[in-house]
């Protein structure tokens, strides 16, 4: 009996590529469309979140520079989804997104010594 398979299944009606995209984004895009495939239909949905927060409480946690190394993939992966979701947004995102990934910056700055 084959294993049951609970892949959840792509979003109808949500077009991943910016429409005239090129250069930067068109390569960053198109580079992302596998490893967003695959953490929107294999991970569980908590785990990315998971993650996230284990390594962010870290950043908070440790005062040296490993509190710093430890904020480094949760700016990489919150810019990374900032850089996608950019052209959709409105002000309001584009402003929370820009407050988040410097709020994050400063963290891991405090934690390397450069502040």
């Amino acid at each position: 009996m084959a294993p049951d398979n609970k892949r959840r299944p792509t979003p109808q009606g949500e077009q991943f590529f910016t429409p005239g995209a090129t250069g930067l984004r068109k390569a960053v895009e198109q580079r992302s469309a596998v490893p967003m495939a695959y953490l929107f239909t294999q991970v569980p949905r908590w785990v990315a979140p998971v993650v996230l927060v284990i390594l962010l409480l870290a950043g908070f946690a440790v005062t040296n520079p490993l509190g710093g190394v430890a904020v480094l993939p949760v700016i990489a992966f919150i810019g990374w989804l900032a850089f996608l979701s950019w052209p959709s947004l409105g002000i309001g995102g584009k402003l929370l997104r820009v407050a988040m990934l410097t709020f994050l910056v400063l963290l891991a700055a405090t934690r390397f010594g450069a502040l």
